[in-house]
């Protein structure tokens, strides 16, 4: 069966099952089979009532002390009923179930799975599912995959697509050999996705999770590896030298370099008149002064002639960018013209910035990924700056830089990655780190407390509000799951609107909404007319905001380390002292242990390299630990170790047989073509 294939290919896939999967973004059977489940569920013992607590996902076994009573308010019916054990009791509440109370006995025994809540003195659980003791043990210590579900999707649906899809693939077919599967300890490919979709085991499960990560490393690798042997042939055909536009710039600056960033404006403008194409990575803390840099260089390639394009990952950071750009130049009197270029832009304002771009009137372009649609067309782009590296694949960045002849290249990142684990994954840029922040930067002042200090907080940003300034608050989910016992964006935005003054305007962001209503969120939030944010890690590559002197950030202990001190760099970045608050819900001496590198350390490289150190292999069933490159399963910092083993098969490899030529290597060039034509096929939506 060819993954290519369309998904309607399958037995029972209608022009209608065809459309909900592909909302979902499901076309082909090969974006089926890495549709990864989001988690698992696991069925243990059931717990005695007497020693629950509020916020746990239970499994309890008791009967129901009287029959369920069924209730309706605003036409809604509300069905309640209390189980107990004999030593303990628990309230039970359904909603919109009314068959229920003809379905469930008093008296006689269930098992009930769902999340405990506590109203007023009393624990209860809301919709919990309702099992017989075979039903459970069925299921007892089994791993049920839990999908993420578009409109109109059902698990069923989903696992009988996948199985049917695993049916028909050709056994044994593995882009890689036996002698390097056996090499780096890796199960083969076919057992992998069916272990992912369907696990046998906990143990099964990670096995298979190993090699997907690895195949997600690799085909990265190569990819970047490809690229940096097609650079080094690259001569500069753009001999950029300084006229004195960037040094007025400097000396009009209402502040002084740094030592680092003076180190790392005298490398780029070496560079930039060198003998080969500049190809560099600058890396620096949030805050560190890394767009300053990047503005030195737009100036100095304009006033040679030529253009400069700087790629924002959103709508709003790179209007905030264009915004400050633009603000910049007119304050100091610098002539060169600047445009801007993104999605949301309507079709006029986008005729005109193409026009401007292909005329080369505009001598700096700031945008999104407009600016490698097939409609941007420059006139002689000279210098090709990604921000946020880590929110752009190899493709998207190598297809910025195909929009002029050889330009320079300069990736921006303020992702903390330890400089081992960052000449891998920059295999193709030399790397430069600003490493110091600027003397008037006020350190941000940490503090890791528990469940109880909750309402505190909620008084200190309050406090902090009637001020005049902001607060992020950051939750790990979007919607309730059964699965993660983690603060829910929306529901905790309405918490929050009950236990804050009704002046206070509370709102909630996160990775689902559409691009336009994200952007009104952050726009409404820059002009502070959102006093407080709730929000998903989709902040964690955002607008400046110097207003925002609160960061609280939920369930702390679910986060990588260098997630959350990416997270704590939104604030501290006006004049005022920032503050951020680590609330865990989970304890333990780990726990505390790693929160506590964060209390005593605002350097995100230090802390980056103490989370290496700390960490063991990933936790299969928590969250991620980092957002970088976008990785479906991977993550640089729980699976460094196999980072490294793809890098050492790629080297092997592609020295080996660089062009994948090889009869051995047939598989291995077909899927690398796949990989590419997709990725080509999603950069021209």
């Amino acid at each position: 069966m060819d993954l290519e294939s369309p998904l309607d290919s399958l037995k029972g896939i209608g022009d209608k099952t065809r459309q909900i999967f592909a909302n979902a973004g499901i076309e082909n059977l090969g974006d089926l089979l890495g549709y990864f489940p989001r988690a698992y569920e696991q069925f243990q013992e059931p717990r005695p009532l007497a020693g629950l607590e509020e916020g746990e996902l239970v499994s309890i076994a008791g009967c129901l002390a009287e029959p369920i009573a069924n209730h309706y308010l605003r036409g809604r019916c509300i069905s309640t009923a209390l189980c107990t054990d004999g030593a303990g009791e628990v309230q039970l509440t359904w909603y919109n179930m009314p068959y229920l109370k003809n379905s469930l006995r008093a008296g006689v025994s269930y098992i009930f799975r769902g999340k405990t809540k506590k109203k007023g003195r009393r624990l209860l659980i809301e919709q919990p599912a309702v099992y017989s003791a075979e039903q459970y043990q069925a299921l007892s210590d089994s791993l049920q995959p839990v999908y993420s579900l578009s409109k109109g999707m059902t698990v069923k649906m989903v696992q009988k697509a996948v199985r049917q899809t695993l049916d028909g693939m050709k056994a044994g077919v593995d882009y890689l050999l036996e002698s390097e599967r056996e090499r780096y300890h890796l199960c083969a490919y076919d057992i992998a996705i069916a272990q992912m979709h369907f696990p046998d085991s906990a143990s099964a499960l990670r096995i298979a999770r190993r090699r997907l990560v690895f195949d997600e490393f690799f085909f990265f690798l190569l990819q970047l590896r490809y690229l940096k042997e097609h650079r080094k042939k690259e001569s500069n055909q753009f001999r950029i030298r300084p006229q004195g536009t960037a040094k007025r710039l400097i000396a009009a600056l209402p502040y002084e370099l740094t030592g680092a960033q003076k180190a790392v404006w005298a490398d780029i403008e070496r560079e930039l008149s060198g003998e080969t194409a500049m190809a560099r990575l600058v890396q620096g803390d949030v805050g560190s002064g890394k767009t300053i840099i990047a503005v030195l260089a737009l100036l100095t390639v304009a006033e040679n002639g030529y253009q400069g394009a700087m790629m924002a990952p959103t709508e709003v950071l790179a209007r905030q960018h264009y915004e400050s750009i633009q603000s910049l130049l007119q304050k100091n009197g610098i002539p060169f013209q600047v445009v801007l270029l993104t999605g949301s832009m309507t079709v006029k304002q986008k005729r005109e910035a193409y026009a401007r771009m292909e005329s080369g009137e505009a001598s700096i372009i700031i945008g999104t990924h407009a600016l490698i649609q097939e409609k941007a067309i420059y006139q002689d782009l000279a210098l090709v700056i990604t921000d946020e590296q880590h929110r752009f694949g190899v493709r998207q960045r190598e297809n910025l830089s195909q929009k002029g002849s050889a330009p320079h290249t300069i990736v921006m990142s303020a992702t903390p990655i330890p400089r081992t684990l960052a000449v891998i994954l920059y295999g193709d840029l030399d790397i430069s780190v600003i490493h110091e922040m600027p003397s008037n930067r006020l350190p941000v002042k940490n503090c890791v407390v528990g469940p109880a200090y909750r309402p505190k907080a909620y008084a200190f940003i309050e406090a902090q509000v009637r001020l005049g300034h902001q607060a992020y608050v950051i939750c790990p989910m979007v919607e309730e799951s059964d699965m993660v016992d983690a603060e829910n964006v929306i529901e905790y935005a309405q918490i929050l609107r009950a236990a804050l003054p009704a002046e206070i305007t509370v709102d909630f962001l996160h990775g689902r909404m559409k691009p336009s209503e994200k952007n009104d969120i952050m726009e409404r939030f820059l002009r502070n007319d959102i006093q407080v944010l709730v929000s998903t890690t989709v902040v964690e590559v955002g607008v400046n905001v110097p207003n925002a002197t609160v960061m609280m950030i939920e369930n702390a202990e679910r986060f990588g380390l260098a997630q959350l001190h990416q997270l704590r760099g939104r604030v501290g970045r006006g004049a005022a002292q920032s503050y951020c608050i680590f609330l865990h819900a989970a304890d333990g001496e780990q726990i505390r242990e790693r929160l506590d590198i964060l209390n005593h350390s605002n350097d995100g490289f230090e802390i980056a390299a103490r989370d290496l150190q700390l960490r063991g292999p990933g936790d299969l069933f928590g969250v991620r630990q980092s957002g970088l490159m976008d990785f479906k399963l991977a993550d640089i910092y729980t699976d460094a170790d196999i980072l490294q083993l793809a890098n050492e098969a790629v080297d092997r490899i592609t020295e080996e047989d660089p062009a994948l030529a090889l009869p051995q290597h047939a598989e291995l060039r077909s899927r690398y073509r796949q990989i590419l034509k997709r990725q080509s096929e999603h950069l021209s939506l």
